[in-house]
């Protein structure tokens, strides 16, 4: 049996955090795991509206009752169909702050959210504030794109043999342990253009490239190895070229489900979470994308 932790799903009533609610209460059914909902009315709106009504206006007052009754029936749906104890908190705020906030008191193990929202959610996930929540957190990311039917069945985990490789092997573990594993990574001749233009000849340069293939192929296997899965849980694939592109490319080539990101690449400019990378893989990707954020000690 696998054991994710307490799960913090937020929303803010939109489709695509319903959609994230319903795969949040779907693990915590799969894993017996705690599962919370969180709904935050933003700070800013709220201050307005006491400047122009007063500090105890009717209308926020409104606005505070329907959101928590929003809640609680959306809870109690969740709790119904997927067979889990839903609970709930509402707060006010900065909605990355009482997101942060409600993960510590919970020591949440994954935090959930849809892709796309009607208000805060969506500048959560498309804009900075993802990048600051993802830099200030070292939990479990969860973005969900798609409507879940079922259970993950393939999941395509991205590794470059920094330290978050075997991390993000783990927790794609985790959190589908019973889908088929696609350990995808990217390689590239070193300075390929540099040659080139130094006068190296093409025949030379391919068989750098058919080295780097080798290489590259030979560490997913340890990898894969020292990580524990065996053949039939599991498949490589190294491919050349962009990371963003060939993440995207082989998520779908190979009609995967969820892609797992690690925080941290090799370096500083090759960063999985904080560049390119990530926010083109949301962009234009069709799966969930969980990030690990988290190296266990």
């Amino acid at each position: 049996m696998t054991v994710l932790g307490p799960i913090l799903v937020a929303t803010d009533f939109s489709a695509h955090a319903r959609h994230a609610a319903d795969r949040a209460a779907r693990l915590a059914h799969e894993a017996h795991s705690a599962l919370t909902l969180l709904h935050v009315l933003p700070g800013e709106p709220l201050a307005q509206i006491r400047e122009w009504l007063g500090a105890s206006s009717a209308p926020e007052q409104k606005m505070r009752e329907e959101a928590h009754q929003q809640l609680l029936d959306m809870a109690a749906a969740l709790g119904s169909a997927r067979h889990v104890q839903v609970n709930t908190e509402d707060a006010a705020g900065s909605p990355l702050d009482e997101i942060l906030r409600a993960a510590d008191r919970l020591d949440a193990r994954l935090l959930v959210l849809g892709a796309r929202g009607v208000g805060f959610l969506r500048r959560l996930v498309l804009g900075t504030t993802s990048e600051r929540l993802m830099r200030r957190t070292d939990r479990p990311l969860l973005v969900v794109r798609q409507t879940p039917h079922e259970p993950y069945r393939r999941v395509l985990v991205a590794v470059d043999f920094s330290q978050w490789s075997r991390e993000s092997v783990t927790l794609a573990r985790r959190v589908a342990p019973n889908a088929h594993l696609v350990l995808l990574t990217v390689f590239q001749v070193p300075f390929e253009e540099k040659l080139h233009f130094a006068g190296v000849d093409a025949a030379t340069v391919e068989t750098y490239r058919q080295q780097a293939r080798a290489q590259a192929r030979q560490r997913v296997f340890a990898l894969a190895d020292e990580a524990g899965l065996t053949p039939a849980q599991w498949e490589p694939c190294v491919v050349e070229g962009d990371a963003s592109l060939r993440i995207v490319e082989n998520e779908q080539s190979h009609d995967c489900d969820l892609v797992v990101l690690g925080k941290h690449g090799q370096s500083a400019t090759a960063d999985l979470l904080l560049g390119s990378v990530t926010k083109h893989v949301l962009a234009e990707g069709s799966a969930d994308v969980l990030v690990s954020t988290r190296l266990s000690a």
